[in-house]
């Protein structure tokens, strides 16, 4: 029996999605082991392996942004990047490229060191790492151990070519298409990150071990046995460069559990009070944006008849309190997954987990992307016909209700296809494929 451990970042949005891996390839007798930070040590214990404590980066998230402990350094970096996305796209990716030294490569020889640890204790057959846990990656290749790599989020994030560019989107949708001087700034800032970070690798490498072969440029080092995407094959995708193995999971949720008595009596209450149902949620950082919130349920409320909302607002549920009524639910946080199956739409930021989650329930959806990879995964699902994307900066309600309309109108046919193709694979799919590659390349 393989063992593996499966490393991820301390990040909700990224530890889920890996550790319901990990829980799959349990599933095939897989003595698995899953590394983060102790606050994530749940996840291991619902997706049934094992945990190993290990904390790679300085900044975490745990569910919600701002409650999440940090330091004071890291507290006004999310500051920083927060006031970033009032000012527009670019604006909070040059913000995320100066940031990305302090998130992405903070302590590499502990990282390192770690693991090196980790894989005297446990001797591994081999490894899944986080695409966007660099130090790992990077540690992972100086010890010389085999690993695969989960790409956590727009397929993209894997490099495809000496032109793409990591924290540049590969694509804009209609809304947001920046102009051409605000695209060559952006530009210039991935390229010059590019650099410092090829050359940290090489530095870092050259130091730990010289008699590997070198690292090459930082943001394309990936597995080169297999790499898995959480996210649906589509034909449009620029083509990743030959390799490693590539496995398209298309969505990594697990089953949802059922909705509680709680939950249960939310919906019936708000399905009697308002007859269709939207979901409102905004991911685990920008639910800090209760501007954004606040006009998004003001439209709903104002320009879609029969209409109830839940709302995930974070810490931002008191700011926001005038809302709540008959027809509108406000919770710090939501089964996101479990309501999917009774909701008629979602509103979302283009994080690859809601996007890939809706397209698993089959729910149309408005799409609001502020920051990383959300601008791509927002064109994707414009081009897929699964959702309708604005701006969130220059939103209005009645901009926010037509965009519902289109969405019920034209889009649920095009989402109910999408779904039977996401169905028919996912983590059990995506696990039993990943051990087939690795049997054969390790």
């Amino acid at each position: 029996m393989p063992r593996v451990v499966v490393v991820s970042p301390p990040f909700m949005s990224h530890a889920r999605p890996l550790s319901v891996l990990a829980g799959a390839l349990g599933l095939y007798g897989v003595d698995v082991h899953f590394a983060c930070a102790p606050p994530f040590e749940h996840l291991a214990r619902q997706a049934g392996v094992g945990f190993v404590p290990l904390s790679v980066t300085r900044n975490a998230n745990t569910g919600v942004a701002e409650a999440t402990e940090q330091d004071a350094e890291e507290a006004a970096r999310l500051r920083e990047f927060l006031d970033s996305t009032r000012k527009g796209a670019v604006s909070t990716l040059l913000t995320q490229a100066r940031h990305r030294r302090a998130d992405m490569l903070a302590d590499p020889d502990d990282v390192l060191d770690a693991l090196r640890s980790i894989d005297r204790e446990l001797r591994p057959d081999w490894y899944v790492v986080d695409q966007l846990s660099y130090p790992v990656t990077l540690a992972l290749h100086c010890l010389g151990l085999p690993y695969a790599s989960f790409c956590p989020g727009h397929p993209s994030y894997v490099l495809t070519g000496p032109d793409a560019y990591f924290g540049v989107p590969y694509a804009w949708p209609s809304a947001l298409r920046p102009g051409s001087r605000h695209l060559r700034e952006l530009r210039t800032a991935a390229r010059r990150n590019d650099e410092a970070f090829t050359a940290l690798f090489a530095t870092f490498a050259r130091r730990h071990a010289p008699s590997r072969p070198a690292p090459g440029r930082a943001f394309a080092l990936s597995s080169p046995h297999a790499v898995v995407y959480a996210y649906p094959p589509f034909p449009w995708l620029p083509t990743p460069p030959p390799g490693p193995i590539r496995l398209f999971a298309g969505h990594m949720a697990a089953d949802p559990d059922p909705l509680d008595a709680q939950w249960a009596a939310h919906l019936r209450d708000l399905r009697t009070n308002g007859g269709r149902l939207v979901l409102v949620a905004l991911g685990t950082f920008l639910s800090a944006r209760d501007d954004v919130l606040r006009t998004i349920v003001t439209g709903l409320l104002e320009g879609v008849p029969d209409m109830s909302v839940v709302v995930a607002a974070g810490e931002r549920t008191a700011a926001l309190a005038d809302l709540s009524g008959d027809k509108v639910v406000l919770a710090r946080s939501v089964p996101q997954r479990a309501l999917l199956d009774h909701v008629d739409a979602m509103v979302h930021h283009g994080g690859s987990n809601s996007f890939t989650e809706c397209l698993r329930a089959g729910v149309p959806a408005v799409v609001l992307p502020f920051s990383s990879d959300q601008f791509s995964v927002a064109r994707d699902a414009e081009r897929s016909g699964a959702g309708v994307v604005l701006d969130p900066n220059t939103l209005s309600p009645a901009s926010v209700s037509a965009a519902l309309e289109t969405a019920w109108t034209t889009l649920e046919p095009h989402v109910s296809r999408l779904a039977a193709s996401v169905r028919r694979r996912g983590p059990r799919w995506a696990a039993g494929q990943l051990l087939a590659a690795m049997g054969r390349q390790t």
